[in-house]
């Protein structure tokens, strides 16, 4: 059996090999090329084999990773980590409602300082980009829509500091990822008052014109990833279906529980029974909320909120008075802890306030698309203590709380089932022609359909 000393020489001859040095001597007196290049390669050559052959830490000392092509074999070594060369990607372009969206191809970026190509795996279509298919949100076009992510690092920029998630660990190639629905510049008077997603630089993925950041979307085969990316590790272990939708309704409300300091022993009315609202009922759950009250205008989507964690349902009519009576009849007259609007309604941002107690509070969400205005009455604010909060989007950490959370409840609520169906993106057009399916909460859009990636 080799000893170590064998092992050592055999793997420095496969790695002088791969350098190209050759082993032959020089004719001419004068210095050559390779003779300079050996100088250079072998004594990180020898460092790499010996730490390698004898399970040895790296020097540390040794030159930046994509000096050299050893050191690069390393990165790659993630058993996740593509072996393929591609050169373009394609995308799906939105230019305007009414016109199908445009499959192009987009030459792979080379990346700056900061930056990561990541190879996508699997898009969730988002209401939002529904809103903009369908012209009930304007967006500046052409676009690449899509911010429900999933993928795996391809590669990063080998200059600058390299590249770690939001808890501060390096990140790899092949690692599996999502990351925030916008990047931020953490210098601004926003980010250092712990709005980030309000940057005076903000950068927002699948709402990025194409002739600025062409590969911004999650409808494309891979996303290019720009510097203040808050980046987060996901687990194999947690499907795509799942982890996709992480990046934007997770998260968010992740953020409004924040913002609401939890919701443990509350009463908690949540407005609306889609993405959000489903995901606040099992998060409010999860949290250990006294009671959890959702109502939405579908009785089959508050039949899916009860799987969700709701304790109680009730289907919004042209009667106001069915949610009051229940509000009563729940809190013995008290009123409601936390109201959380989720459906963008302003009459259930006005109704909110009358069910609130003394002291009550209303976070705000939904209100993302044009409206007429609620009527609010100041005096009852006043009056009753109230506190109304708003959310747009989210931090760093509120992403990280979003996969902390699907990871340790994700086998307690059926949130794969929330995803009706998978479409390449080739069907998206086809899809849309449809109408889509008013069933679906999300649908799954892959590069080719093989099946999710955790399975």
């Amino acid at each position: 059996m080799p000893n170590n000393f064998t092992r050592c020489r055999s793997e420095l001859q496969k790695r002088r090999k791969a350098y190209c040095l050759p082993q032959r001597p020089c004719p001419d007196s004068a210095i050559q090329p390779w003779q300079l290049r050996r100088l250079i390669a072998l004594p990180w050559i020898a460092i790499d084999v010996i730490s390698t052959t004898l399970n040895l830490p790296f020097f540390p000392s040794r030159p930046a990773e994509a000096s050299f092509p050893v050191r690069e074999s390393r990165m790659n070594h993630h058993p996740h980590a593509s072996t393929s060369h591609p050169i373009n990607s394609r995308a799906l372009v939105f230019h305007q409602s009414g016109r199908p969206l445009e499959l192009r191809e987009f030459p792979l970026p080379e990346l700056q300082a900061g930056e990561m190509l990541v190879e996508i795996t699997c898009s969730t279509i988002c209401g939002s980009d529904l809103h903009t298919i369908h012209g009930d949100r304007p967006v500046a076009g052409p676009t690449v829509l899509g911010h429900e992510t999933i993928g795996r690092i391809l590669r990063f920029c080998p200059t600058g500091s390299p590249p770690t998630d939001v808890a501060g660990n390096r990140l790899a190639a092949g690692d599996r990822v999502t990351w925030s629905v916008a990047a931020s510049c953490g210098d601004c008077f926003h980010c250092r008052h712990a709005l980030p997603q309000k940057c005076d630089t903000l950068f927002k993925y699948g709402h990025e014109t194409i002739d600025r950041h062409p590969l911004s979307g999650g409808l494309a085969d891979f996303c290019h990833l720009t510097s203040g990316t808050a980046v987060v590790r996901v687990p194999d272990a947690l499907s795509d279906l799942v982890a996709c939708p992480a990046n934007c309704a997770t998260a968010t409300v992740a953020g409004a529980l924040r913002v609401a300091a939890g919701c443990a022993t509350k009463s908690v009315l949540i407005h609306g029974a889609g993405m959000l609202g489903l995901t606040a009922a099992a998060m409010a759950t999860w949290q250990n909320a006294a009671a959890v009250i959702v109502t939405d205008l579908s009785a089959q989507r508050l039949a899916r909120a009860r799987e969700f964690g709701a304790t109680h349902t009730v289907q919004i009519g042209p009667d106001a008075s069915a949610l009051s009576e229940a509000i009563h009849r729940i809190t013995d007259g008290r009123g409601i802890d936390l109201a959380l609007e989720m459906s963008g309604s302003p009459a259930a941002v006005e109704q909110s306030l009358d069910l609130l107690r003394i002291g009550g509070q209303l976070v705000l969400v939904g209100s993302v698309f044009p409206t007429r205005p609620a009527q609010l009455l100041p005096e009852k604010i006043v009056r009753k203590v109230l506190r109304i909060d708003g959310l747009h989007n989210y931090t760093p950490a509120d992403l990280s709380d979003a996969i902390e959370f699907l990871v340790a409840a994700a086998g307690e609520f059926p949130f794969a089932s929330l995803v009706g169906t998978e479409i390449e993106l080739a069907e998206m057009n086809a899809y849309l022609a449809r109408n889509g399916d008013a069933d679906h909460i999300r649908v799954a859009v892959r590069a080719r359909k093989s099946g999710d990636s955790a399975s």
